[in-house]
C-alpha cells in the first residue's frame, strides 16, 4: 500500500480504489481503513476512493504524542498531496466527521463536497452521549463492554443476522496508548467557531437512534454550516452507513453527483 509522510515525519498508509472524481472516506475513532470495508464497493464504482489508516492505527506510524482532530485533517492533506490530488469530495463519519469539519474549514480549496455522518461539532455546543452509555462502554468486564459497543453501532436484528467479524469496533492491533490518544482527540474536538467558514456544499446524515453520538448534533451542524442539508435515518444507530447501506449509500452518491442541491 502507498505511504505518505507528514511534515512531522509520520508515515501514513493509504488505499486507493475505483476510478472517477476523488472521494476521501474518513473512519471513526481508533479505527483503520477497514471501517469502510462493508460499503466501499458502493462508492468505488463512481469515484476514485481514498481511505487511510489514521496515525496510531493500521499500517500507519504510531507516535506516542498528542493527537487532535485538526492534526488528523492535516494528515489527510498530506495524503492528498502524495496522491497529487488538489481537490476531493470528503465523507467523514463519527470522529472522521470531526476531522472533515476541520479539513473543510482550514483547507477549503481541497474539499469539493462534504458529507458529515453521525458526528458532532464538539465543545460546549455539542450534545454528549449519556452517562449510561459511558458506564456501559467503561465497565471492567471487557466482553460486556464490547457487546455494549456493538449494540450502540447496530440494531439487535442486524446483529442477529450479521454475527461478525465487525470492522467498526476498533483496530485490534492498535497500541493502548494510541487508543487513549484517539479518545482524547475526539473528546477535545471543538469546531463550532470554524463551522461558518465551511464553503463546500454539505450534507449532514445521522441515525435517529444513535446513542453514541446523539442525533441532536445533526441540526446543530446543519444550522451552523451555511446552506447545509440534513437527513435523519429512522431507526438507525451509529453505524447507519453499513446497516442502512441500501438507503444511505445512494443518498450520499446523489448528493455528491449534485442531484440534491437544487
Amino acid at each position: 500500500m502507498p505511504t505518505a509522510t507528514t511534515p512531522d515525519g509520520v508515515a501514513l498508509s493509504y488505499q486507493v480504489r475505483g476510478r472517477g472524481h476523488p472521494l476521501v472516506l474518513l473512519a471513526g475513532q481508533a479505527n483503520s481503513h477497514h471501517w469502510w470495508d462493508g460499503v466501499l464497493a458502493d462508492f468505488e464504482r463512481d469515484h476514485l476512493t481514498v481511505t487511510l489508516d489514521w496515525r496510531g492505527t493500521g499500517e500507519s506510524g504510531k507516535p506516542d504524542e498528542p493527537y487532535s482532530t485538526r492534526g488528523f485533517a492535516a494528515d489527510v492533506v498530506a495524503v492528498l498531496d502524495d496522491l497529487g490530488v488538489e481537490r476531493a469530495d470528503v465523507y467523514g463519519t463519527s470522529m472522521g466527521g470531526r476531522v472533515a469539519q476541520w479539513l473543510a474549514a482550514d483547507h477549503p480549496h481541497r474539499v469539493g463536497s462534504l458529507v458529515l455522518g453521525c458526528t458532532s461539532p464538539g465543545g460546549r455546543h455539542g450534545v454528549e452521549r449519556g452517562q449510561e452509555v459511558r458506564r456501559a462502554l467503561g465497565q471492567s468486564d471487557r466482553a460486556a463492554a464490547g457487546r455494549a459497543l456493538l449494540e450502540l453501532m447496530y440494531t439487535p436484528a442486524w446483529l442477529a443476522a450479521h454475527p461478525g467479524p465487525h470492522r467498526t469496533v476498533g483496530d485490534p492491533g492498535m497500541p493502548a496508548y494510541a487508543r487513549r490518544r484517539h479518545l482524547l482527540a475526539s473528546a477535545e474536538h471543538d469546531a463550532w467557531d470554524a463551522l461558518p467558514r465551511i464553503a463546500a456544499p454539505t450534507l449532514v446524515l445521522h441515525g435517529t437512534d444513535d446513542l453514541m453520538t446523539p442525533p441532536a448534533n445533526a441540526p446543530l451542524l446543519a444550522g451552523r454550516i451555511p446552506d447545509a442539508k440534513m437527513i435523519l435515518i429512522a431507526g438507525a444507530r451509529h453505524a447507519y452507513f453499513e446497516e442502512f447501506r441500501d438507503y444511505a449509500g445512494p443518498v450520499v452518491l446523489d448528493f455528491l453527483a449534485g442531484r440534491m442541491r437544487s
